[in-house]
């Protein structure tokens, strides 16, 4: 992990509040032993965890007893203290169902002694019987506590409102390719779907690509019935092999023209075969131009999270060229409102012009499709991006925009936090989203943006 050590966040709290539970929910791993029995932890755990893209270290610790420091519960006790050495933040666990007990005050009056920044996280507050321990826990002198349902896994963007100021400036800069659950591995093979309606010459481009005839070809529409994989090695122009695995589909046309049903297979082999790829490649005829049925197709693509290229086939036997480039340039922008600036490439599958432009895209377009953002770089643009063009205030209130975090990638997505954003022009969203794409890297890929504002559990 590049950027230096990852910020250390603590457990703490008396034994049998949900502290395990609450570790394994924030390690997504089962690492810690969990059990009814109080003092199962006897020993701190460390972790590497994560929540919605912040990243730090978790430490299980044991739980507290009200006991002789030479007993067990006392040495549990004083690894409790020791844990706290070094932490950047500290999240104290009570239970919001048992209320606040005697040894929850005598922690919390320790806890208001130490230098550490501490959460106080009201666990098991999942229905409405926790309520009266979060207001019984305003007594402990900690600030607003934070409900939380470890167990079933509420109250995770409230937690990461409350952590963030606190380690969001020791995030990692950068992070190693392929890490986590969702990241792509870009040494696997490229998943490259040429989808387009028929007879755009889908199968003369992968026979030409691949050098040999893998497909069957012909001038009647609709030879390619089913999606068909060919794994292949790509030289680029500089001399690297790149692998690929490119997926040839069924022509999709529209609903009316699709007579039998062996092409109604086809379509929908079609949509399946997006669903497989990384990148899509839509082809279209030189000869007919952009039709609406394209259009469709685009959409369809883009909806389902894929990055999207377009390519003109047939342009060797075009006419008037440059006009026609310009002219489904400006009919995508305008036909695909959501993403502006889909790469618009002109190929020949008889000549080969212009191929290995197209891959070179396709490589640069998953990167970009997969590509995640440091918390703390992300949170930087973020408030240049809020003081460049601040929310506006319906009546007079304020709409309030607090962090905004990436919480997956292929496509990346991301989540805004803050208050009043039922509130938030449809503008307002277009202009972050145009500003995740041009600032941070995304290019010319779907992006997801979702607004989120902390429940309120006395609302």
């Amino acid at each position: 992990m590049s950027g230096g050590k990852l910020p250390q966040v603590v457990i703490i709290g008396r034994p049998n509040v949900g502290k395990s539970t609450l570790f394994n929910r924030l390690v997504g791993k089962r690492l810690a032993l969990v059990d009814d029995q109080p003092g199962v932890t006897r020993d701190r755990r460390f972790g590497s965890a994560g929540l919605l893209g912040l990243e730090f270290e978790a430490v299980d610790t044991a739980g507290w007893e009200d006991d002789d420091p030479a007993s067990l519960p006392g040495r549990m006790r004083a690894q409790t203290e020791v844990s706290l050495k070094g932490a950047d933040a500290a999240l104290f666990v009570i239970d919001a169902r048992a209320g606040l007990t005697p040894l929850d005050e005598e922690i919390g009056r320790w806890l208001r002694g130490q230098s550490v920044p501490v959460i106080l996280v009201a666990n098991k507050s999942e229905g409405s019987a926790g309520d009266s321990g979060i207001m019984e826990s305003y007594a402990l002198g900690l600030g607003e506590p934070v409900p939380i349902s470890a167990e079933h896994g509420e109250g995770v963007a409230e937690l990461f409102e409350a952590l963030i100021p606190l380690i969001a400036h020791k995030q990692p800069e950068a992070l190693p390719r392929g890490e986590g659950s969702e990241e792509a591995d870009l040494s696997a093979p490229l998943q490259l779907a040429i989808v387009g309606r028929p007879n755009a010459g889908k199968s003369t481009l992968i026979n030409r690509l691949v050098g040999e005839d893998r497909l069957l070809t012909g001038p009647e529409a609709g030879i390619t019935r089913d999606s068909i994989a060919v794994d292949w090695e790509w030289t680029s122009p500089e001399g690297e092999a790149r692998k690929i695995r490119l997926i040839d589909t069924a022509g999709m046309r529209k609903k009316a023209k699709v007579s039998d049903k062996l092409e109604r297979l086809s379509v929908a082999d079609a949509r399946r075969a997006v669903d497989f790829a990384e990148v899509v490649v839509l082809l279209l005829d030189a000869t007919r131009g952009l039709e609406v049925q394209d259009l469709k197709i685009a959409n369809l693509v883009l909806e389902e999270g894929r990055a999207l290229m377009v390519a003109i086939n047939k342009w060797d036997v075009a006419e008037d060229p440059s006009g026609l480039f310009n002219g489904i340039r400006l009919a995508l922008d305008e036909g695909l409102a959501q993403l502006r600036g889909v790469p618009l490439l002109a190929v020949s599958a008889m000549t080969g012009k212009g191929l290995d432009a197209m891959l070179a895209t396709a490589f640069k377009l998953r990167e970009d499709w997969s590509r995640r953002v440091p918390t703390a770089a992300l949170n930087r643009w973020f408030d240049d991006a809020l003081a460049a063009n601040p929310p506006p205030a319906p009546g007079g209130k304020r709409i309030k925009l607090r962090y905004i975090t990436q919480v997956g990638t292929r496509p990346p997505r991301f989540v805004v936090f803050g208050t009043r954003l039922s509130d938030l022009p449809t503008s307002y969203e277009r202009y972050l989203m145009n500003g995740i794409r041009r600032e941070l890297g995304f290019g010319a890929v779907p992006v997801r943006l979702t607004l989120k504002s902390p429940k309120n559990p006395f609302a």
